[in-house]
């Protein structure tokens, strides 16, 4: 048993060295549960401003303990003159850990992890609490990969003494904010140039300055110009380099207003680029029956659609009870439901008519202020062609009409064309052919088609929606 921490914390086992302390794990005798403790280095223990600063690093990270998506501290404490601070053990690693390993992460789950990091970044600024220090090794990963920010080891705080000498430099070179490299004070637009940079590498697979030296690279973000993120991941969308402009912007003024707003930015940027955002509406079908239900929900298909073969459709359920109401109060009766469609910076509510269900199990159709075009009474498959993408884009234009017998086919095609590509298409694609089969009564592969859709552009509603759909009708 090392003697650098209490008898309470049994087998410690050093699992990172680096900056001010030592990170240890080990099992907490008391609550019966793995923690991670960060202990002072030895060679910092003798000096008074380091320790202080380690204070703060605790009581930072203890006012935040609370808010989402940071790491929770248990205990704060010192033992033989060494302060300790007792947290949460996170073991997925960190986002450092993964870009290191696999490079350019899927946009999707880049966008995720960026909306999670960006919520607790946002509530730490709310708490007057800036970070100074946000990059990849301090994105801890939780064995169901939600990210959790750690290490305010560098944290400037309201009400708490500051130790930092005028135009001293704290924090990681390759994230600086340019007012940080000149070692001016810092702000929470300070933080959102950090994450900014974390983005960009999440998505290109390398940060936008980077440089051998050290110095170098923390003078680049001062006087270079942005590199185009589409230069390095030909794969990006253009729209996203305008999102970097702003967000690397060397005057903090001009950058964006919360860490949420630029996650916002980018996923409007990836949604833009599919296509125009546009509402449809697609006519409801039943899935096929199971012998083992006596009645099975259907979808009332009810879209938000992007025109390149984006995700197309926002399904509702109509439970059970709802057809028993419906078979007992005589002829259908028309409702009227609002919902509401969000798109890249406007938010449309709109009302659709839709009339009850009948009270035999047969196709349920949707009323709306439209008349809807029935499908084509034609079998023959339309002739395809092009590429995967363009694939897709037939199919989705067919799905629209309403055809989803000859949809079906050109469908399959371009997710087997795509799979594996982890593009934005390849993540339209698969649920435009998981809502299809569905459509149909068929039920094959369609969670897979969903949850590789999900893998790729991170979790959306009408994923979520047709899931649900899916596992109660099948």
């Amino acid at each position: 048993m090392t003697t650098i921490l209490p008898e309470r914390y049994h087998d410690p086992e050093r699992i990172a060295r680096g900056g001010m302390g030592e990170i240890y794990r080990a099992q907490d005798g008391v609550l019966s549960r793995t923690v991670a403790i960060k202990v002072l280095a030895e060679r910092f223990s003798d000096e008074e401003g380091i320790r202080r600063r380690f204070t703060r690093e605790a009581l930072a990270a203890a006012r935040l303990s609370n808010a989402p998506s940071t790491v929770t501290i248990f205990d704060v404490g010192e033992h033989e003159g060494r302060p300790y601070i007792v947290m949460e053990y996170l073991a997925g690693g960190s986002l450092a850990d993964r870009i290191d390993g696999e490079g350019a992460q899927p946009p999707g789950r880049a966008v995720a992890w960026l909306r999670q990091t960006a919520a607790a970044l946002d509530a730490a600024h709310g708490h007057g609490i800036v970070h100074r220090d946000v990059k990849p090794a301090n994105l801890l990963l939780d064995d169901d990969g939600c990210v959790h920010v750690a290490d305010f080891g560098i944290a400037s705080a309201v009400g708490l003494d500051s130790f930092t000498a005028a135009g001293t430099v704290l924090g990681t070179a390759g994230y600086l904010a340019p007012e940080q490299a000149r070692g001016e004070r810092t702000t929470p637009a300070t933080d959102r140039y950090a994450l900014a940079v974390v983005a960009y590498e999440l998505l290109t697979g390398r940060r936008p300055f980077a440089m051998e030296s050290p110095t170098a690279e923390a003078a680049a973000h001062v006087h270079s110009e942005i590199p185009r993120a589409t230069s390095q991941n030909p794969e990006l969308p253009l729209e996203i380099d305008a999102v970097f402009a702003q967000g690397l912007a060397k005057e903090p003024e001009q950058r964006f207003s919360s860490c949420a707003d630029l996650v916002y930015a980018l996923r409007a940027a990836l949604d833009t680029a599919a296509g125009r955002t546009t509402v449809g509406v697609i006519p409801a079908v039943a899935p096929r029956r199971s012998p083992s239900r006596s009645r099975i929900p259907v979808i009332v298909a009810a879209a938000v659609a992007l025109a390149l073969g984006g995700v197309a459709v926002a399904a509702a359920l109509v439970s059970d009870d709802d057809e028993k109401s419906a078979a007992t109060s005589g002829p259908p009766v028309a409702k009227t439901v609002k919902q509401t469609v969000t798109l890249p910076g406007t938010t449309v509510v709109e009302t659709v008519v839709t009339t009850a269900p009948q009270p035999e199990p047969e196709p349920i159709t949707t009323a709306t202020t439209a008349p809807v075009t029935p499908p084509p009474t034609t079998t023959a498959p339309p002739a395809s062609s092009g590429g995967p993408s363009s694939l897709n884009d037939q199919g989705f234009a067919l799905m629209r009409a309403g055809d989803y017998s000859n949809a079906l086919p050109l469908l399959e095609q371009s997710v087997a064309g795509l799979s594996g590509s982890g593009s934005t298409t390849e993540a339209y694609a698969s649920y435009n052919l998981a809502f299809t089969r569905l459509s149909l009564g068929r039920c094959d592969g369609v969670i897979d088609l969903l949850n590789r859709s999900e893998s790729i552009q991170g979790q959306r509603r009408e994923i979520d929606r047709l899931r649900k759909s899916a596992e109660k009708g099948c």
